[in-house]
């Protein structure tokens, strides 16, 4: 029997309610997720917005133009780290939510965001994939010229930040 339901529920569409379910499903425990997401918007604000963000966080030319910024998951070997993903006219650059500890030289440890910036000129290529079992769980690969590969996972809205990668790259 087909639902009446209408695509959305509360006025919050279903695309993006599932995109926020599976944005806090990926971090450890989902109210560590959920207070980290409230942190991050607090930042957000605080910081003047997601463009004095971006340029606050990375080294901006005078005619780069922030595109998209998304809440995603960067998947490491150590597992997924929540953060904001940035597209530009210039980058893809990613910055975690919270920093990690590294260890550093002198045999301390460090505690820095963990941040990745790839310039548009380097991108090979970006692909598309979802997971065969739970076809909602969508990632997105962008591969290098220099073959690194980096995937990314759990966006709120997958549709609109895959949009506007593609939108880059093809300028």
């Amino acid at each position: 029997m087909k639902s009446s339901l209408p695509n959305c529920v509360t006025g919050i569409p279903i695309n993006f309610a599932n995109g926020v379910r599976e944005h806090v499903r990926l971090g450890p425990k989902i109210y560590e997720t959920v207070k980290g997401k409230l942190s991050l918007g607090a930042r957000i604000v605080q910081g003047g917005g997601v463009k004095k963000i971006f340029k606050h966080l990375f080294r901006v030319g005078e005619r780069e133009k922030l595109l998209k910024a998304s809440q995603c998951h960067l998947s490491t070997t150590a597992g997924p780290i929540a953060g904001l993903l940035f597209v530009s006219t210039e980058k893809v650059a990613f910055c975690s939510d919270r920093s990690l500890t590294f260890s550093s030289p002198n045999g301390g440890f460090i505690r820095a965001p963990y941040k990745v910036v790839i310039p548009i000129k380097k991108i090979k290529r970006i692909e598309e994939s979802e997971n065969v079992d739970k076809p909602k769980q969508k990632y997105m690969e962008i591969v290098t010229v220099d073959h690194f590969d980096f995937w990314f996972m759990g966006f709120v809205n997958y549709e609109k930040a895959f949009k506007f990668l593609r939108q880059a790259i093809n300028t």
